[in-house]
């Protein structure tokens, strides 16, 4: 006799995180600082490589937005100037500039496969929240790759439980550092001077600088969309 229990989806060991770096020279005219962001989740590596070619589009871009675009081929593994994990480079008419790649993490929240090889949310969650640490080494030359680095320490469907691991990141180390900043996140408003998602700041005796943010595609969205021109 046939069971009507439905096989359960299979739980990858790892995610592959597309992520969007955004270098602005309005607010830095040497381009060493960058902004991290996610633009989207997978569960198998073809799918996030897929999805890279249509990442800016999701935003609203066509490569026609752009003075200069370039999509990273086999043939471009030697002679590829724009870093390892970048699959897509954009410059953008604003001074800016998009790149995107892929970024590979382990499946901390046991998510399921779901559909077109996306993690499987439970139900009436719409999207991931993610753990974004930055450190920024002033003893580094601004064109030193070694100057800033983002990496995401883990996503989360919860909200809560990602500002309470952003949270905990750097607390073990707390008494180490010369300056260490945590926001009141049950507090609306107030002054906050290191960014709207920023959870911790915090500076080292060696001058390092870090921050934690808990990010959003969403949020990626809302600050990078393309402003569609007034008629």
């Amino acid at each position: 006799m046939a069971s009507n229990e439905e096989t359960p989806a299979a739980v990858p060991e790892q995610l592959y995180h597309t992520t969007l770096t955004v270098i602005d020279f309005h607010k830095d005219t040497s381009g060493s600082t960058r902004d991290v962001y996610v633009l989207g989740t997978h569960t198998t590596l073809q799918a996030a490589k897929a999805f890279t070619l249509k990442a800016l589009e999701t935003l609203g871009y066509s490569p026609d937005d752009f003075y200069t675009y370039k999509v990273r081929t086999a043939a471009d593994s030697e002679d590829w100037p724009y870093g390892d994990g970048v699959h897509v480079y954009a410059k953008a008419p604003a001074s800016q500039e998009f790149l995107v790649g892929i970024d590979t993490k382990p499946n901390t929240e046991d998510l399921p496969n779901g559909p077109n090889n996306t993690p499987l949310l439970p139900r009436d969650y719409t999207h991931l929240h993610y753990v974004i640490q930055n450190k920024t080494d002033y003893n580094q030359d601004t064109n030193n790759r070694n100057y800033q680095s983002s990496e995401i320490e883990g996503c989360y469907v919860h909200r809560a439980d990602a500002i309470d691991a952003a949270k905990a990141l750097l607390a073990g180390d707390k008494t180490e550092f010369a300056q260490y900043d945590e926001r009141d996140t049950n507090v609306e408003g107030g002054q906050w001077p290191f960014g709207d998602d920023v959870v911790v700041h915090a500076v080292a005796e060696t001058g390092e600088n870090y921050t934690v943010a808990v990010r959003t595609v969403p949020g990626a969205h809302e600050k990078y969309k393309k402003i569609s021109k007034a008629h």
